[in-house]
């Protein structure tokens, strides 16, 4: 088995507020153990009884809905700022000038 690294940030990042309730998605913890989500899942189905009862739940249809909806509108907003610079060009002052293209 290959030797996991543990980034402490990278951790931080994959933590979710969820139903008020700190969570991991099934695909980070898979990549964290190096292993697929399908195989993460279906460990832990077969070993129900040695976690706890709310270990693990599913999303609402509604939920993945709000989730796939604020996704979309972060990633919109990501392009917009990326346009914005990359139009933007540096002149001999040091100022940025807007790119007439």
């Amino acid at each position: 088995m290959n030797e996991i690294i543990i980034d402490e940030q990278n951790i931080k990042n994959k933590i979710y507020t969820i139903r008020g309730v700190q969570v991991m998605l099934d695909r980070d913890l898979a990549k964290l153990y190096q292993v697929e989500t399908r195989v993460l899942k279906q460990a832990v189905k077969r070993n129900m009884e040695r976690f706890p009862k709310d270990f693990m739940f599913e999303l609402t249809d509604e939920e993945i809905d709000y989730t796939i909806k604020h996704f979309k509108k972060a990633v919109e907003r990501l392009r917009t700022i990326s346009s914005s610079y990359a139009k933007q060009q540096p002149t001999k002052g040091g100022e940025a000038k807007e790119d007439e293209h």
